[in-house]
């Protein structure tokens, strides 16, 4: 059992099954990102049993795995939220549906009859239920390496923070302009001894309310510049950056890289399964229905005209698809749930 798992009172993927064992449920749901916690809660408010699973050993997704102490603002409710703080609500707003979570488990094969579908995972579970609901964010993710310095990793070359303070007093060098390179910058600045942020384009790809507070802070903006060289003894001590174009070069003193270039995902064998996908990600109706019978998806993972990729809309999103899927769960429920102060 992890630790994280541990935290939640979540069981080992190893309790909750062996392989060939089959757990039937109402409705599966496969990626334990936020929307799938969320979707694990609304099922249960439904009156549905629910299994959730997912490759990482740990609920949360990509907010627990690479951003879980950055500050998330777009959540109704919350003017600023960590993003390891909402993973735990989530997770004990879920723990109402009493979920069985597969984790550490890839949603390898899927299987369809009459009136249910069964995901098969590689470590040979079998979940057999009445729906699906893919919210499997951007399927799984490797970061986009720094071209140079590659062999400092884990000695003071990383591609996310898990924990700020480990920073604490160090001379930090960002690179990217993307999202998350302005939000590390920003989340960093008030505690590392120095932080520049190196970019190769003079724009940034961030939100424009990030990029005018990294203007107006103390982080030193290099661009357009790339890192042309890390050096160290043992751990990295410099790095040297180049600007585009004219070749000068600055030598910057820094204990720690933060790569922060985005990530290529990948969705696996999700992709073999004869949903319709346009760039990677699973087109759905508004009633979150995908080409598949039984089959929907809601969050990142999903698409549709028109379609605005944020956390908060991925809520919305898996509780539509929870209610539209409901009448294959039992005939008996209806896509109209009534407002839940009315349960109590």
């Amino acid at each position: 059992m992890t630790a994280a798992s541990d935290a939640y009172g979540i069981g080992d993927p190893g309790e909750n099954g062996a392989p060939d064992q089959v757990h039937e449920v109402d409705l599966v749901i496969v990626g334990a990102g936020p929307a799938g916690l969320y979707g694990a809660y609304y099922a249960g408010f439904r009156g549905m049993s629910v299994a959730v699973i997912d490759s990482l050993p740990e609920p949360g997704g990509q907010v627990a795995a690479l951003y879980p102490e950055k500050d998330i603002f777009d959540i109704a409710g919350y003017p600023a939220v960590k993003g390891q703080a909402l993973v735990d609500a989530l997770v004990t707003q879920a723990s109402q549906a009493d979920p069985l979570y597969l984790l550490g488990e890839s949603a390898l094969e899927l299987r369809h009859d009459a009136d249910a579908v069964e995901v098969v995972t590689d470590a040979g579970t079998r979940v057999r239920a009445k729906a699906l609901l893919l919210t499997g964010g951007i399927g799984t993710f490797t970061p986009r390496e720094l071209p140079v310095g590659g062999e400092y990793l884990g000695r003071g070359l990383r591609y996310f923070v898990r924990k700020l303070d480990e920073l604490a007093g160090q001379d930090v060098v960002v690179v990217g302009g993307g999202d998350s390179a302005v939000d590390w910058a920003l989340a960093l600045e008030p505690i590392a001894r120095s932080l520049t942020l190196v970019h190769r384009r003079d724009a940034f790809r961030a939100h424009e309310h990030s990029v005018a507070r990294l203007r107006a802070s103390s982080v030193r903006v290099l661009t357009p510049f790339e890192v042309a060289d890390v050096t160290g003894d043992g751990r990295i001590g410099e790095v040297t950056v180049e600007r585009v174009r004219s070749g000068e070069r600055i030598t910057l003193p820094a204990q720690t890289v933060v790569a922060a270039l985005g990530f290529i995902a990948d969705l696996g064998p999700v992709q073999k399964w004869g949903l319709d996908l346009r760039k990677r990600h699973v087109l759905v109706d508004r009633s979150m229905r995908t080409n598949l019978e039984r089959v929907f998806a809601a969050g990142d993972i999903s698409d549709y005209d028109g379609k605005v990729r944020l956390i908060s809309v991925g809520f919305g999103e898996a509780a539509a698809a929870v209610n539209n899927l409901a009448p294959l769960v039992n005939p008996a429920f209806g896509t109209v749930p009534g407002h839940s102060s009315d349960a109590s």
